[in-house]
């Protein structure tokens, strides 16, 4: 999509480039009849049979307009390091998808929504994440007894405060950790506090440190796998069960009334041989909120994670191929009813399931008032 013309459904657009923009301001949609819609659709399932919902931000970027309401600071990765990053002013929406198992990159998408000012980011991925599980569970998508549905997220999310968050839902977190976390393992049983501290006293809430730079933190694995992968070579996994953080009545927690809660979860250090493009590959961490997995589990959470980037690859195809941030549009709530959000899953290299074949966009002429008169030169 090149203008707001190709929105049109018509053969040609006998208005001007004004007035649909006119119509983009002042229109209005279902929102909820549209997510239910998408609902209501076959949903794909990967990783053992189960709905997986990987959760990403993508930027509308609006550096050109100084008077346009509720931008925000968008970080932007740059092409020579982290270094280069910038932060350029735009709107950020959070998407949900669902991701396809096998060798497709191809991903569904449920839902959009657009980060306020003033709106925190856990909770609001949270609202949202609420909103399409109900939705699902309302279609018929998931039942009592079928495994939970894995929500993965990345680096910008708190995995434990999101599994807190969505605890009353059948779902399971998985998030990427950052590599300078402190965690911790479990707390001593009374019978083991009893032998180590004869002497009494009050037995600890936390377990010791668990510091994912320092190897001499991590003690011998509860569980270790090893895979041989065509594009990463030979990957080994090693997990620990009940590892959580140390919360505090700071930053996100700092509302919190009552005790705070001890989020166990089974951490995952995945390190391979070599990447595709040739770099150093670092290990990964990763933090799930399902504890006492097993060998089969511990590989299936990592795949899933590495699938994520399915969702990454959609966001470009949305922007260059679909055109989704080309308009140059004033108002914040005018990109929510031009989003193009698929009512299908589209098969690999077929184009279609969007609405419209993303290898048929052709742009519709634009007619001039006929009682206009215009000069050449």
């Amino acid at each position: 999509m090149t203008s707001p013309v190709d929105l049109t459904l018509v053969a040609e657009h006998r208005r001007g480039h004004g007035a649909l923009y006119d119509a983009l301001n002042c229109g209005r949609i279902n929102v909820a009849g549209l997510r239910q819609a998408l609902a209501m659709l076959p949903q794909p399932k990967a990783a053992g049979n189960r709905l997986v919902l990987p959760v990403d931000v993508t930027n509308w970027l609006r550096p050109d307009a100084p008077y346009s309401p509720d931008r925000l600071f968008c970080h932007v990765y740059g092409r020579s390091g982290r270094s280069s990053d910038q932060f350029i002013p735009g709107w950020p929406y959070s998407f949900v998808s669902a991701l396809e198992t096998g060798r497709t990159s191809w991903c569904q998408l449920l839902d959009a929504a657009r980060f306020g000012p003033g709106d925190d980011i856990a909770e609001t991925t949270a609202a949202q994440v609420r909103r399409v599980i109900s939705d699902l569970i309302e279609q018929g998508q998931w039942e009592a007894g079928e495994p939970d549905v894995l929500i993965v997220f990345d680096t910008g999310y708190d995995a434990p405060r999101m599994a807190y968050l969505l605890d009353s839902l059948p779902v399971e977190a998985l998030g990427r950790m950052r590599t300078d976390r402190v965690m911790r393992r479990p707390a001593p049983t009374l019978k083991e506090y009893a032998a180590a501290y004869p002497q009494g006293g009050r037995p600890p809430k936390h377990g010791k440190e668990f510091r994912f730079a320092k190897p001499d933190t991590w003690g011998d694995p509860d569980t270790e796998t090893v895979r041989v992968t065509d594009r990463y070579g030979t990957a080994k996994a090693m997990a620990w069960n009940r590892i959580h953080p140390r919360l505090t009545t700071r930053s996100a927690w700092i509302d919190h009334t009552g005790e705070l809660p001890v989020i166990n979860g089974m951490l995952i250090r995945l390190q391979v041989d070599h990447l595709p493009g040739g770099q150093y590959p670092l290990p990964v961490w990763l933090w799930s909120s399902k504890t006492g997995m097993t060998s089969g589990d511990i590989d299936l959470r990592w795949q899933a994670f590495l699938c994520r980037f399915d969702l990454e690859r959609t966001f470009r195809m949305i922007k260059q191929a679909l055109g989704w941030t080309r308009p140059k549009l004033r108002s914040s709530a005018t990109p929510g009813r031009s989003r193009p959000d698929p009512p299908a899953s589209p098969s690999p290299g077929s184009g279609e399931g969007f609405g419209t074949s993303a290898r048929n966009f052709t742009a519709r002429p634009v007619h001039r008032n006929p009682q206009l008169s215009y000069r050449a030169g």
